[in-house]
Formats: C-alpha cells, structure tokens, sequence
C-alpha cells in the first residue's frame, strides 16, 4: 500500500484519476413549476376555471420539456442542415437537409397547438396569452424551431385578416393544425439584395400575371429564414402590359405560394446558398432565386405592405417572448451555479457581489415579462373584438417598444449570465454560447433598434398624438391603483416625476423641427418603455398576495433613469447642430 501511494504521488497530476473538472453542471427542473413570476402573474389574472385548464397543461408541458424537448434541441444545435445542390449524377437538386430533431420539433408543435392555440380561442380573450406564456417556455428548448414558428403565426394571423378566403383556406387550416402530419409552416420572404427594413426601396421581385389569374413571381430573396418551410408569404411588383413595375410602397403587393409541389418538386426556386449566420445555425436560412414561380395575389394591388402589417406585429411579439426567454433560462442557470460553485472557500451565492449582480439580471427580467404579457393580453381582447379604442392605441405603441427594449435588454443580460459562469461560460458544450449567439439577433430581426425607434414616432403622428394621451392616461391610472401600498411610496414619486418630465418633453417637443425628434426617437422608445414598465412592475406588487420579492423588484426598477429622452434632451443633445457633431465625432472634422 505505501509502495502504490508513493507511486500515485510521482504520477503527474494530469493522469490521476480525479482529472474531472471540480465544478458542478447547473441542472434546472420543470420550467413552469420554477417559474414563480409566471405562475404568480396567471394566478391574478386568469379567470379561475380557466387557470385551472391551463396549470394542469403548463405542468405537463413543462416535464416534457425537460425530458424530451430540450434533447432534441441540443440536437438541432450539433446537426444543423445541410444544403446539397446536386446529387451524385450531377442533377441538380437544391434539397436542404435537417435531422430528425428538427422534424420532429415540427411534429410537437403540433400536438401542443403552439399555433391553434391562439386560432380556437377556446379561453377566448385569453387564449392569446396562453400561447405566448406556451412558447415562452418552449423557446430556449427548441433548438431555434421558434423562429419559424413566429413567421407561421404571423401568416395564420395576415390570412384570417383579409378574411380566410377560400382559396387559402386549406392553407390556414394546415398552418393551424394540430395534426403533425398537416401542420404547415411558413417563411416570410421581404429581404432582398438592396436588403433590410427598407422595403419600399428595396424590393426588385416581379409578379408577371398568367393567362389564369395567378402570378409567376421572378427576383432575388437574399435573406429567408426557415428555407425549408412548406409555404410563404412575400412581396413582389405587379408588372403591367408593357413589363413596367410602379415603384416604392404602393407598388408592392402581397403573394402567397408554395415552396414545393405535391411530388416535393421546389415551386420553381433555386437555393443559391445557406446563410453563414453568427447563431441560430439550427434553422435553415438561404438565398433564393425565384424564376417564374407560381403564386397568388391575396392582397390588393399595391397594398402589399398594409396586408403584412399584421404578420410582423405577431413577429415582433414572438420576437418579445424569445427575448423574455433567453433572460429567464440563462438567470435560472446562473441562479442554480451559484449554488454549486464554490470559490475562495464558500458557495457563489454566499458572495454578495454575485447575488447582487444576478439580482440586477433578474429586475431586468421581471420588466420584460410583464411587458410581454402586457401586450399578450391586448392582442388577446383586440383579436376577440373586446379591445376598446385605447386598448387598440395602446398595443400599436408597445409592440415596437417592447420590440426594441427586451431586444437590448436580453443582449446585455446574456453577456452577464455568461460572465456569472466564468470561464465555463465560454465553452461550447456548456451549451451557453448558443444561447447568447441566438439572442443576439433579437435586436436585429423584424427591425433593428433605430427602425423600430422610428416606428414609434410614427405611431404618434399616425394618431395624432391620442396614443400619448393614452399611454400617459394608462400610467396614471396605474399609479392611482397602488397608491395605497406604502411600501411602493418611492417607486411611484420617482415614476411620476418620469411621467412628468415626459409630457414636458412632448409639449416642448412639439414645434420642434422633425430631425429634433427623431435624434430623440431611440432615448424616447427607452423612456417609454421604462415608465410603461414601472407601472406593471407597481401593479403586480401591489396584489392581494404579493411577495417581498415584487415589491423589492419594482423599487430597484424604478431607481434607474425612468425617463433619459428628458434627461438627454436637457443635455442638449437634440439641439440644432447635434446631428452634426454626430458626424464630426464619428468621420473626423474633415
């Protein structure tokens, strides 16, 4: 025995048998039953037999989640598809090749009605809602089958809008389907060489009319995500007799086809190349030439733009709820590190530091939820013809305020969860950078901050300032409902103060020149959405039941800049000659 100790001592340390890393795996259980802000939040406000329907399906879902869903997207993650444009005898096939994890993603989207969830409106008005929370807690296990299901969402949502015309009426129903061997899903083709938001200016495909009514659609699709889609919906310009195209906005018009024929024969279309994306590497995203392909007009003429306008409402939502996502599942793995990981001499969650820096994670977080659910319900009472004017006015405005914040708010809260693992958190296997690379899109996809910025601005001028009046008049009315909770007394003097100094902005702001208020346009969305927030973050802590935790939650939010337009506006950074001295810091006097 003391021969082999001697023996074991001279071996080098790399060769013993205790080579393991001294570091626990964060393990999570069902994402439902850990998630007490969620379970809190449909407790408030669904109807009782309702909650009752939907805890007992969360709960279910939830362990098949954990169980057989998020294998299957760890999967989709290591064996992302594959194009291959020719078989061996040099024909050319264009066929894009996913594993049997991605298909069956598709298949269990299906049998949970992540889509017919919200199209049965069995919980009528709250049906919406119980989709999104479904696909909050589906998204970060997906293996990025989220994405195609948003732009799936968001044609079931453009088609039942014009109507659900018989002759896409079949095609609603596969996209609504809970039947896996029925269920369609779709792409949403806009991008294109010119490329980005700017589609107006950007768009080249042409539709050339056929002697029987339908359209041979021929351009370039520089960007579209889910290639592998059954069906999609796109933008094209109308060629008249003499093969001339009516050019911006009002010469787009709207077009559906499908991606392949009955035989699996591609509609016409030829795959140029998948995309080499920085994450969401599990879904197929490709270049695509259109050379006559055959489709159908299902908008008006030149009113293209106006029909799609609902799809990248439920797109910019499914955006929010992937965002939601992302911070939740990497707090929740930084919350159970900490109780595994010891360093110098104690457990991470005995540091102060650390709970504090996770604990900033988290507010963030709790905002954000609340903010989805906020606009989950005002689509569920807009889509049940239950939603009053106000209603209407208030989700045109925060779909692209919530858009844009949680965008920036999941960025900056991945970079910090992954920082909380410390060099683990860099390793591919821990599975962390994906979720980070996945997120980073969130700022990016269905407009980028400054377009979605501008977005809002618009909204106000479209209303003629009656979407202000309402969101300010919102607030209020939620300032005034806990006005009664002394221990928020602080959170609501400084959101009123906020509130305030945002309708001084606005009554200043008003004869101002345009390029006053869009230099202003990104700090004025943030200031929205911070002030919309507080309110939410106020409210949830002032219910009957109400934890510790909520009322700690919105006082640190309502700590921050709660309104950074007034605060920069005071600054002078929107004064005349700003927008050049943007230039000058940014290219050099010269």
């Amino acid at each position: 025995q003391q021969k082999q100790v001697l023996e074991d001592l001279e071996m080098p340390l790399v060769r013993r048998s205790t080579e393991t890393l001294f570091q626990e795996q964060p393990k999570t259980g069902n994402p439902y039953l850990e998630d007490t802000l969620l379970r809190s939040y449909l407790k408030t406000h669904l109807p009782p037999k309702v909650l009752e329907e939907v805890h007992q399906d969360l709960e279910r879902f939830g362990n098949r989640l954990l169980t057989k869903i998020q294998p299957l997207g760890w999967e989709c993650e290591l064996n992302p598809p594959v194009f291959r444009q020719f078989d061996a005898w040099g024909q050319r096939v264009d066929r894009i090749d996913t594993c049997s994890a991605w298909r069956r993603m598709k298949e269990i989207s299906a049998e949970e009605g992540l889509i017919a969830e919200a199209y049965e409106r069995k919980y009528s008005n709250w049906s919406r809602l119980y989709q999104a929370v479904k696909l909050y807690l589906f998204s970060t296990s997906s293996g990025g089958f989220s994405c195609p299901l948003a732009m799936t969402d968001g044609a079931a949502k453009v088609i039942e809008s014009l109507g659900t015309p018989g002759s896409l009426k079949s095609a609603f129903d596969r996209l609504t389907s809970r039947d896996p061997k029925k269920f369609w899903t779709s792409g949403q083709w806009m991008t294109e060489r010119r490329g980005g938001s700017d589609v107006a200016n950007g768009t080249e495909t042409v539709a050339r009319r056929q002697p029987d009514g339908s359209f041979c659609l021929y351009g370039f699709k520089w960007f579209t995500s889910a290639a592998d889609s059954d069906m999609a919906l796109t933008l094209a310009r109308i060629a008249d007799a003499e093969g001339q195209c009516p050019q911006g906005s009002r010469g787009l018009s709207l077009f559906f086809l499908r991606v392949r024929d009955e035989e699996g024969k591609l509609n016409n279309i030829q795959v140029q190349r998948l995309k080499d994306k920085l994450g969401t590497r599990q879904m197929a995203t490709a270049e695509l030439w259109l050379q006559g392909a055959r489709a159908e007009l299902i908008s008006a003429e030149g009113r293209g733009v106006a029909s799609i306008s609902n799809m990248l409402n439920i797109t910019r939502i499914h955006n929010v709820i992937g965002a939601v996502a992302s911070m939740r599942r990497m707090i929740s793995l930084s919350r159970e590190y900490a109780r595994r990981r010891v360093a110098f001499g104690k457990l991470l969650k005995d540091h102060p530091l650390h709970m504090q820096t996770i604990a900033r994670m988290e507010v963030q977080a709790r905002g954000a939820f609340l903010l989805l659910m906020e606009v989950a319900r005002l689509l569920g009472l807009a889509e049940t013809n239950l939603a009053s004017e106000q209603d209407q006015l208030l989700l045109r405005l925060l779909v692209p305020v919530a858009k844009l914040y949680t965008g920036k708010q999941a960025t900056a809260v991945a970079v910090e969860a992954m920082e909380s693992f410390g060099g683990q958190g860099y390793m591919e296997d821990t599975g962390v950078p994906v979720i980070l690379r996945d997120t980073l899109v969130l700022s990016i996809w269905e407009g980028t901050t400054n377009i979605l910025s501008l977005d809002v601005l618009r909204s106000l001028a479209k209303s003629q300032g009656r979407v202000m009046a309402v969101f300010l008049s919102t607030v209020q009315e939620k300032l005034e409902l806990v006005s009664g909770t002394a221990e928020l007394a602080l959170a609501r003097q400084r959101l009123r103060g906020a509130l305030g100094s945002l309708a001084q902005f606005l009554e200043k702001a008003g004869p101002e020149p345009a390029l006053t208020m869009e230099l202003a346009a990104r700090d004025f969305s943030y200031s929205l959405a911070r002030i919309y927030t507080g309110a939410l973050l106020m409210e949830h802590a002032a219910r009957p039941g109400a934890s510790s935790t909520d009322t700690c939650a919105a006082l640190r939010w309502c700590n921050q800049e709660l309104c950074p337009v007034a605060a920069e506006s005071g600054s002078g950074s929107y004064r005349a000659g700003a927008a050049l001295q943007d230039s000058a810091l940014v290219y050099g006097d010269s």
